[in-house]
């Protein structure tokens, strides 16, 4: 591992949030079933496609924290 990405503070720092925004994935993950569901019943509802994207934007959501906190913290 090289030394410019050895952050392992911003890592610590950013277990709780990311934590919180796992919580919220899954949340993202149960609208996006859903949302997927009514594309299938009603495939002209433009607005499943924005639930579901919202939906997978919430999924990222975990992997973004940590990685937004890496990369705020110096080493």
């Amino acid at each position: 591992m090289e030394a410019e990405n050895c952050r392992p503070l911003g890592f610590l720092i950013g277990l709780p949030f990311a934590f919180l925004s796992l919580i919220l994935s899954l949340v993202g993950l149960l609208v996006w079933v859903i949302g997927s569901f009514l594309s299938c019943i009603c495939p002209c509802c433009m607005c499943c496609a924005g639930i579901a994207n919202f939906s997978v934007s919430l999924v990222k959501m975990p992997i973004n924290v940590i990685r937004w906190f890496i990369d705020l913290i110096p080493c």
